[in-house]
């Protein structure tokens, strides 16, 4: 959701594509080790290739419902999001954040600021 968002507001005045980069190379180990766990769980659901077929519904879909912006952030919360979320430590921290954020049902309850 934040590359996408991110390089939809690249061409804005709250392009926020340097601070995503220096999230994903801060996160880089947490990220994989995510997308490792969710492939290793549709392997034991669909097999090795229905997992493949999973992953690649799953990072389209995710990219198409992203790709007219957030529903309820726009490109300045969304540079402030990732610029903290930069430097957040623990991974409980992070996947607390994702929740919030690709939750179209509630309303966020950030508090990164003391994480």
């Amino acid at each position: 959701m934040l590359m996408v968002t991110a390089l939809r507001c690249r061409n804005t005045s709250d392009d926020f594509q340097t601070d995503y980069e220096r999230f994903e190379a801060r996160h880089l180990a947490e990220m994989n080790g995510a997308a490792s766990d969710l492939r290793k769980q549709f392997v034991k659901e669909h097999g090795v290739l229905g997992a493949i077929r999973a992953l690649d519904e799953v990072s389209t879909s995710i990219a198409n419902s992203y790709g007219n912006g957030h529903p309820w952030l726009g490109c300045h919360d969304l540079k402030a999001v990732t610029q903290l979320l930069v430097d957040v430590e623990t991974t409980d921290t992070l996947v607390e954040t994702a929740d919030q954020l690709l939750d179209r049902e509630r309303a966020p309850q950030f508090a990164l600021a003391v994480r």
